[in-house]
């Protein structure tokens, strides 16, 4: 029986804040500070389009775990939209399949547009993106030329805002749910206008409680690896629990951390009566993720192997 192989790199954990470069796919820029931390295992909290900029939060190690939970999170974007072009990705990346004159339209008619866009809306995925068809990525069948039916749907836009308008150009600030596209978004805003739209230039500003302020780009990383080595590193590293600051604490008892850990329901006293929580051991050190059931009881949802 041969021996089971070590796992290559180290065991390292925690968040890192990582400010994308344009024109890097998420998953280059990912395994390339990966390789600058010599990490095991890390992982990405959603793509972000080669074209687009901004925070793309990496998990390192038992941050790992907690993902899919920023995954789910709303995001926040700022977005430049020219109107008049339609593109075949509807970004600035595609080729131009339809021109129409836009210099008409005014920043009180975008203003107007904009309301119909927000709260609750039904969205049609792009071809070009990561959503599956039979097994299949759209974008990998978009390449081929083919395009198939996609099922709509909902997302919710929070908040829509116009910073500035320079026809036939404009930004907005989009704060959206999970699963929004933005750059249907511009293109279905064009539509409503009757001219068309694309996406220029996007940077996302907000994942989950993460926004700017801690991001670090690339060039940084490099530097203080350079200059610091692996502890300079380190340091950057958010504590894994940082990307669920949003929900509530709860904070338990040897016994209940005992039963909770057996995947059994816990009674606490003065949690909150719905939604996920961040469970706290009697150590007060992190442990995982739970919800609050029909009956008022602290359920295991996620935990950690070793905490720490």
């Amino acid at each position: 029986m041969g021996r089971r192989r070590r796992p290559r790199g180290r065991n390292v954990t925690g968040i890192l804040l990582l400010d994308k470069p344009l024109g890097v796919t998420s998953n280059a820029a990912l395994q390339e500070v990966k390789h600058l931390f010599k990490a095991q295992k890390a992982g990405h909290t959603g793509s972000l389009d080669p074209l687009a900029t901004g925070l793309l939060p990496l998990c390192f190690g038992n941050a790992t775990k907690i993902s899919a939970f920023l995954l789910d999170a709303d995001k926040r974007y700022q977005v430049r939209v020219r109107l008049g072009e339609t593109t075949s990705t509807a970004d600035a990346e595609g080729e131009i399949i339809e021109s129409q004159q836009a210099d008409h339209i005014t920043r009180e008619q975008v203003q107007a547009v904009l309301a119909d866009f927000t709260g609750e809306i039904s969205q049609l995925p792009p071809m070009y993106s990561a959503v599956k068809h039979n097994g299949q990525r759209l974008y990998k069948l978009a390449r081929q030329g083919i395009e198939v039916e996609r099922e709509a749907r909902n997302i919710t836009i929070y908040d829509l805002q116009l910073l500035d308008f320079d026809a036939p150009e404009f930004n907005l600030l989009v704060h959206c749910s999970k699963g929004t596209y933005v750059r249907t978004l511009a293109e279905d805003i064009g539509k409503a206008l009757g001219v068309g739209a694309h996406v220029t230039v996007l940077r996302r500003t907000l994942v989950g409680p993460f926004d700017e302020e801690g991001m670090v780009s690339m060039e940084a990383l490099q530097l203080v690896a350079e200059e610091e080595g692996l502890h300079g590193l380190d340091q950057l590293l958010l504590p894994l629990d940082s990307g669920l600051n949003h929900w509530p604490a709860v904070h338990l008892g040897a016994d209940s951390s005992f039963y909770i850990r057996q995947g059994q329901p816990v009674l606490v006293p003065k949690a909150p009566t719905e939604g996920f929580v961040r469970i706290y051991g009697a150590d007060e050190k992190f442990i995982g993720v739970g919800e609050i059931d029909d009956d008022g009881r602290v359920a295991p949802r996620r935990l950690l192997a070793n905490p720490g």
